[in-house]
């Protein structure tokens, strides 16, 4: 009996495990970051204000906010409400706001 409860206990913290590591923040590479720093402020951007969406790691832009490209990032970036704001392009959330 012992051994099936402590068994079961790993189980569930391994499942627990691995929901916390996939609703983690997107981790820049600080050198990858530098690059997107580099290349918006020689790229500079008017910037665009987006009623009704909250600027927060996770938010999601609609369809409608046109992201640009940085070479070779694969993230893309738009200046919303004077802030430097880094988006992954497939699923077109905020991973990243650049002060």
């Amino acid at each position: 009996m012992t051994m099936r409860l402590s068994t079961a206990a790993a189980g569930f913290l391994l499942l627990a495990g691995v929901g916390a590591a996939a609703a983690q923040d997107v981790i820049i590479a600080p050198e990858q970051e530098t690059v997107i720093k580099e290349y918006v402020e020689k790229q500079p951007l008017a910037s665009v204000k987006i009623p009704g969406v909250e600027l927060n790691i996770g938010s999601t832009l609609p369809d409608t906010v046109e992201l640009y490209e940085v070479p070779d990032v694969e993230y893309r970036y738009v200046v919303i409400d004077d802030q430097t704001v880094i988006v992954d392009p497939g699923t077109r959330r905020i991973v990243k706001i650049i002060q």
